[in-house]
């Protein structure tokens, strides 16, 4: 696909909330499920080598400890690497995944994106291939205006935003142009094999429109 290998960041933060009222809860075995997925997003055929990545909890483990759901998903994610500056920097394309919050990203994956300040200084976050991911618990839970959120810093970095659009009969199953989304029902609904379909298809995209710009 490329005559260069790509590089391509996918990192994520998707936890459960403490409490009902912080926020929309996730469900734990629907993150293993949307990582495996982008795990496949990419395959070798496509050229492409990834890093999946978590970004850095900042709630405490007391926190975390009182709701099962997200001790359980800490414990099934403890394996994946954290995310550094440097990972962004090593990238050619990143997609970021995060939960909604209040219709935003969650503070987690912010206060990541807070940190690449230097290298936003430097440029070296600008003419990259940026995408997103999403969940809430809900329908209408503010899918869209999290992915757009997500979006308002790549504009920032001067970086390059790639989504998956209406550009594959997937996405008319899909339903959400802006990135791969899924409603979980309060934790009820596990990730079904459209929004499988969709992530697939959306990193196949980002690492198609990324070889075009390496080899430009």
């Amino acid at each position: 696909m490329a005559a260069r290998r790509l590089r391509l960041s996918v990192t994520a933060t998707a936890h459960p909330t403490t409490s009902p009222t912080a926020g929309p809860v996730t469900n734990a075995a629907t993150h293993p499920a949307l990582g495996t997925a982008t795990r496949a997003v990419t395959p070798a055929e496509e050229g492409a080598e990834v890093r999946l990545l978590s970004v850095a909890e900042l709630a405490p483990t007391e926190a975390i400890a009182t709701n099962e759901a997200w001790a359980a998903h800490t414990v099934a994610t403890e394996d994946i690497p954290v995310a550094t500056p440097d990972d962004i920097e090593w990238a050619d394309a990143v997609i970021f995944g995060s939960p909604t919050r209040f219709g935003n990203i969650a503070s987690q994956l912010k206060q990541f994106i807070d940190t690449l300040g230097g290298l936003w200084a430097q440029g070296k976050l600008a003419d990259k291939i940026y995408s997103g991911f999403t969940a809430t618990a809900t329908a209408h839970g503010g899918q869209e205006s999290t992915l757009l959120a997500l979006y308002n810093s790549v504009h920032h970095f001067g970086g390059i935003i790639v989504t998956p659009g209406y550009t594959d009969p997937v996405k008319f199953a899909d339903g959400n142009p802006y990135g791969t989304s899924h409603v979980n029902g309060q934790g009820a609904v596990p990730v079904d094999d459209t929004a499988r379909a969709a992530a697939v298809y959306q990193g196949k995209r980002v690492a198609a429109v990324t070889a075009q710009f390496k080899n430009a």
